[in-house]
């Protein structure tokens, strides 16, 4: 296939060929009239026993590696931010630098963090600037469930922006449950605890109509962030406390859902998250205090437009999102004081999917998204770039019974500007293949197997910060491979009720991988391209929910990952484990339920890694793990609800290191109070 001309076969006998520079109005034109939000004939639902939840559920005929938390399980994890719920999922590296304002982004078998797409309601939340999305700034009270994709989600109608990512991870705000004779839902809830934590929230929710509801939710969070920690420098161990990770944070979301006719539904959201925060910076040279702050204010408005017939679908989306970071260093005198880094971007985006059924078994979709991003600077010699993206995703999926394989080719159009430069023009193609089969008459065991080529063009710093980023730089380039089972059992009588098993192998290939390296100047770094990283591993997750009376109900869940990634560039050395990545990792959850009140456990360890590329003695970090323990009571009170819960985190108190030199907390408390009206 040459690299100007894509030939996708929609039907036997039809054949439509697309050019690069046409490819994007072709898909629009193509598009039909109907919308189909999720292909329900394609999701089989397993009969569930109400009174067992499980911890961590499963998408047993998905092709692709799914988990999901969500509901009351969710809400009884010892969680602030979403950050701290995604910890628990297999195969998931989370950075965290400390603190309640320390930035957590996460990292899916090892493909990076810019390779992991976060949607906030079915739209992404895109960062031009550096392609990472911090987790912290998203609260978990209004977080109705969390689902965690390997290649992409299981369905083959959705903007192309869900077949562009390596990984994705969904957020989906919760729905109103209105009780009856009521159109209004008040919840209000309150935290505080270690760090001199104080956050407070509030949900409106209004049944505007029979087919309408608005939400409202506001949310405050302020914390000192001081907490004690451990130190060495291998002559002395001492006692020190994290200073400078203070945050003051305000959060606001508005939203409106309405169901214009039983075939069609509209909704419209906006967000609003401004904070201002110390960074406490590494411990270095016994350095124990900084001054560096920093203000983050992100903005967007999105909507969505659904319309479902019985042959056609169309999904239409569209958002505006604005987003400002300011930076203030003292430590660094410029001829103008302090200096202070300001950056500005913008994005306009745009999403037109539709699905065709041809036949009961056979769907075809097509989606068409396009971009425009554009980032301003104060800092010198910045070149203010300007970004077009043009994806078209072409996907079609053959469902039986016992058998269902979907696959997807996504096209890349990309234009990119500056003020200094002429652009450049890129145009890619990347395929996907995933499938699921049934082998037994039995519903309860599937095997499945995927293979996905994505890539990333490098973010706007990479390329385009001052003195470090290169212009020159190649998109890295990933193929994904995976096969795996799972097996899911649920009873209506017994101790045991539930149980759930994955396990996938995979291995992936990342060639041009981005990374920083210093130049003569250690003070500056430089970004480069650099040979190939190969990764394999093993992930497995078991859940299960036990019945042991009326009153007692038990659920529990382990997840453990195996993960050898090393980098095979021609001049490295031998099987040396990449920066972060243990060979071994996993978690444990347990939870009793007991009339009114709910006691959880939960347990995550993260094995031995290294700091650089150097497998070294002096680049070795020690395992870390933690205990966290919490309970919750809830009450009924003549109609409304109060919960109250407390935390213990890190129960045995032990001093680590996520990321080195940025040290975390020891032993910490939470304490909690929800009423809902």
């Amino acid at each position: 296939m040459k690299s100007g001309r894509l030939y996708v076969l929609l039907r036997a006998g039809f054949v439509v060929c697309f050019k690069p520079g046409v490819a994007f109005f072709a898909a629009m034109c193509w598009l039909c009239p109907a919308l189909y939000g999720q292909d329900t004939a394609s999701v089989k639902r397993l009969a569930e026993v109400q009174v067992i939840e499980r911890t961590n559920t499963i998408n047993i005929t998905s092709p692709t590696p799914s988990q999901v938390l969500k509901g009351a399980a969710l809400q009884r994890l010892n969680t602030l931010s979403v950050a701290d719920a995604i910890r628990y999922f297999s195969g998931v590296q989370m950075k965290d630098y400390g603190g309640v304002g320390g930035l957590k982004t996460v990292n899916l078998r090892s493909l990076g963090s810019s390779q992991t797409a976060v949607f906030y309601d079915g739209l992404q939340i895109n960062n031009a600037q550096n392609g990472q999305v911090d987790l912290s700034k998203f609260s978990m009270d209004n977080i109705g469930s969390i689902e965690l994709y390997n290649a992409q989600k299981n369905t083959i109608f959705q903007p192309a922006r869900g077949f562009s990512a390596g990984s994705s991870v969904y957020l989906t705000t919760k729905s109103p449950t209105f009780k009856e004779g009521s159109k209004d839902l008040y919840k209000a809830t309150f935290k505080t605890g270690s760090f001199g934590l104080a956050n407070s929230s509030i949900l409106w929710q209004h049944h505007v109509s029979n087919a309408t509801f608005s939400t409202l939710n506001a949310e405050y969070t302020h914390a000192n962030g001081k907490y004690k920690f451990r130190y060495t420098n291998g002559v002395y161990d001492t006692i020190a406390v994290r200073n400078n990770g203070d945050i003051n944070a305000l959060r606001f979301e508005a939203g409106l859902k309405t169901a214009i006719t039983d075939s069609s539904s509209w909704e419209i959201k906006g967000y609003l998250y401004d904070s201002e925060r110390g960074l406490p910076g590494a411990i270095i040279e016994n350095r124990f205090n900084y001054n560096q702050r920093e203000w983050d204010r992100n903005v967007f408005l999105q909507s969505g437009y659904e319309w479902c017939g019985t042959v056609y679908s169309l999904m239409l989306k569209a958002k505006y999102a604005n987003d400002y970071l300011r930076y203030l260093d003292p430590d660094i005198i410029t001829t103008e004081g302090f200096s202070d880094s300001r950056y500005h971007q913008q994005e306009f985006y745009f999403s037109v999917a539709s699905l065709l059924k041809l036949e009961k078994y056979w769907n075809v979709s097509i989606s068409a998204d396009y971009a425009r991003n554009a980032m301003q600077s104060n800092i010198f010699r910045f070149v203010n770039p300007l970004r077009n993206t043009a994806l078209v995703a072409i996907a079609t999926q053959l469902k039986w019974s016992r058998f269902d394989l979907q696959a997807n080719l996504l096209s890349n159009i990309i234009s990119e500007r500056t003020q200094t430069t002429t652009g450049k023009n890129i145009y890619k193609y990347t395929p996907t293949v995933a499938a699921s089969w049934q082998p037994f008459n039995s519903e309860a065991f599937r095997l499945r197997g995927f293979y996905k080529s994505i890539y990333r063009i490098p973010t706007f710093n990479e390329s385009y910060y001052t003195f470090v980023g290169s212009a020159n730089l190649q998109p890295e380039y990933s193929r994904q491979l995976g096969v795996g089972f799972t097996f899911q059992r649920t009873r209506n009588s017994g101790i045991l009720r539930n149980i759930s098993i994955q396990t996938d192998i995979y291995g992936n290939k990342v060639d041009n991988k981005i990374i920083a390296v210093p130049s003569l100047n250690l003070q500056r770094w430089t970004m480069q391209n650099i040979g190939r990283v190969n990764i394999k591993g093993i992930e497995s997750n078991l859940q299960s929910g036990w019945y042991v009376n009326d009153k007692v109900l038990i659920n529990g869940g382990l997840s453990y990952t195996y993960q050898q990634a090393y980098d095979a560039s021609t001049d490295a050395k031998p099987k040396q484990q990449i920066p972060y990545t243990p060979v071994h990792s996993g978690s444990a959850l347990a939870g009793v339920l007991y009339k009114n009140y709910s006691f959880n456990y939960s347990f995550i360890y993260t094995g031995e890694r290294y700091n650089q590329a150097a497998n070294i003695p002096a680049n070795y970090i020690e395992p870390w793990y933690t205990h966290d323990l919490s309970a919750n009571w809830r009450q009924p009170v003549k109609g409304h609800e109060i919960n109250v819960g407390a935390e213990v985190n890190n129960v045995f108190n032990q001093y680590y290191d996520v990321i080195t030199n940025f040290p975390m907390p020891g032993r910490f408390y939470r304490l909690k109070m929800t009423f809902i009206y």
